[in-house]
């Protein structure tokens, strides 16, 4: 499978990019990923339905599911059933999801961050890997640079490499394949667009983030998260707590320090000043929303000038 463009959009929860978004950037030439964290399955199915009506059954769609979750094996077969074009998982390693794909004819992708997990993820099945540097938003797996690690996954694997964290730009997409990349992975790019699921308070905290605003905070999954700093952030600095009002019990492992899902939903809800708002390294150099074609005709406009000054 091969879209228009080397664009995969991030698949981004809670609620953040879901058939609207997916829709749109499947439409656009890429390939629109539903984020199925967080929510009931049959919101998930309800949104892959929605998204194949967006695109008239044409176009790429995936789900992201994160491994961290309890609920991870029924989501991840419940998109299957909806005969998803792929499945894309991180924050973690499961050996089953590649045999589930197999069982129901849907290639997986895993999100790694090094060289010996991309290897490992090829070994047992995975169709592509997508490699995440520091610079991502959400939840990181490596403190290292994704273009120090990015030519160490390319040499290590023979299925197609995605880049991903900090990839904003034509250049950058320019660079990603240049180094040996079957294309790139945007998140944070996508937020701030006219079709994205998120409500305007979220998208206008991106177009108002200064350079710096952005901070790692320790989540209850055990990884570092990179999310704009507010209220919420600033209140779980260190290892600080947070009172947790009703456990969804939604996580396999879970540090209780505060409700990682429930500040998801606050922000998506349109508190971006009491819970969680993922967002890249650079949200910073993002000024405006747009609409998603604009977007993405912007990026492949400075990637074909770059490419053809070699």
């Amino acid at each position: 499978m091969k879209p228009r463009v080397p664009i995969l959009q991030g698949g981004m929860g809670v609620r953040i990019s879901m058939s609207g978004l997916a829709g749109a950037v499947a439409n656009a030439g890429g390939i629109g990923i539903i984020s199925g964290t967080g929510i009931p399955i049959e919101e998930l199915q309800a949104h892959i339905r929605k998204a194949r009506e967006i695109t008239k059954g044409i176009g790429y769609i995936g789900v992201n599911v994160l491994f961290a979750m309890n609920d991870f094996a029924r989501t991840i077969k419940a998109a299957m059933q909806e005969k998803v074009d792929f499945i894309i998982s991180g924050a973690g390693f499961s050996r089953d999801m590649y045999g589930w794909g197999r069982e129901y004819g849907v290639p997986v992708i895993s999100i790694v961050s090094s060289a010996k997990l991309a290897s490992l993820a090829e070994k047992l099945g995975a169709s592509a890997v997508v490699v995440e540097g520091f610079e991502a938003g959400g939840h990181l797996g490596t403190d290292r640079p994704l273009f120090d690690i990015l030519p160490e996954v390319v040499e290590a694997v023979n299925i197609p490499v995605i880049a991903a964290g900090g990839i904003l730009t034509g250049r950058d997409v320019a660079k990603a394949m240049r180094m040996g990349a079957a294309g790139v992975q945007m998140g944070t790019r996508f937020v701030a667009s006219v079709e994205c699921d998120a409500p305007e308070t979220f998208k206008q905290k991106y177009v108002d983030a200064k350079e710096g605003d952005t901070v790692l905070v320790k989540t209850t999954v055990g990884l570092q998260g990179r999310a704009i700093r507010n209220r919420f952030t600033d209140a779980i600095s260190g290892d600080n707590k947070l009172k947790i009002e009703k456990c969804h019990d939604c996580l396999k492992s879970c540090s209780y320090r505060f409700c990682t899902l429930d500040s998801l939903l606050k922000s998506a809800g349109g508190d971006v000043d009491n819970g969680l708002v993922f967002a890249g390294a650079r949200v910073h150099e993002i000024t405006s929303i747009q609409p998603v074609q604009t977007i993405i005709d912007d990026i492949m406009k400075e990637y074909r000038e770059d490419i053809s000054a070699d």
